[in-house]
């Protein structure tokens, strides 16, 4: 099996023995990593491009409950018989997969490694609860700029993707956000460049 170089971050997390294990991956942009109702195999950390965890709504829409750049996309498939949701990357999208069977008993029989695994989950639930805050927000654009704000880095946030994926991790049509930032940037509320999302001196 060809060795793999680990992100300083994955490397850190897991056990030694762990490394070795690992595998990269492409996944191509709209391809899936994996599907609904299938067995789980492999705990998936983005290394570079972007994920999605979606579910299909009760209109046949695709639902967006989590985007990935940087990190795992499958973490609550650790425990489980198989995946709840897909997990689609939406540009091309390189991770490294890690076997999920030797991850569990690694867990189990590490208490150090169990400790960091925790502190990992801690800070992704934090992030999701970001997440849950901005889609309670009734305002399309109190969610525009509570997105900037909290995930971006010093005003900015930069929109790998597009903006009609964008509209679906805000829980809004893309021709509603459209419209959103049009006014935003008639305000001076935002400047739009391209891919990038930035918030101006005036509030």
């Amino acid at each position: 099996m060809k060795s793999i170089v680990l992100p300083p971050s994955l490397k850190a997390l897991l056990p030694l023995q762990m490394h070795e294990l690992c595998q990269g991956a492409f996944y191509k942009k709209n391809e899936r990593l994996f599907l609904t109702g299938k067995k789980p195999d492999w705990m998936f950390y983005v290394i570079a491009g972007e994920v999605t965890l979606e579910r299909t709504g009760l209109q046949g829409e695709s639902v967006v409950l989590q985007r990935t750049r940087l990190g795992f996309v499958s973490e609550a498939s650790l425990k489980t018989a198989k995946y709840h949701c897909d997990g689609l990357a939406i540009t091309d999208t390189n991770v490294i997969k890690v076997p999920i069977t030797e991850l569990s008993g690694a867990l189990d029989r590490d208490p150090d490694f169990a400790s960091r695994w925790i502190s990992m989950l801690n800070t992704e639930v934090k992030r999701l609860r970001l997440h849950c805050e901005r889609l309670s927000m009734k305002s399309i654009k109190d969610r525009v700029l509570h997105l900037i704000n909290t995930e971006g880095k010093n005003g900015e946030y930069q929109v790998n993707t597009g903006l009609k994926s964008l509209a679906g991790e805000l829980g809004v049509t893309h021709e509603a956000l459209y419209r959103t930032l049009a006014a935003l940037e008639k305000t001076r509320t935002i400047r739009r460049g391209e891919g990038m999302l930035t918030l101006t001196d005036k509030p």
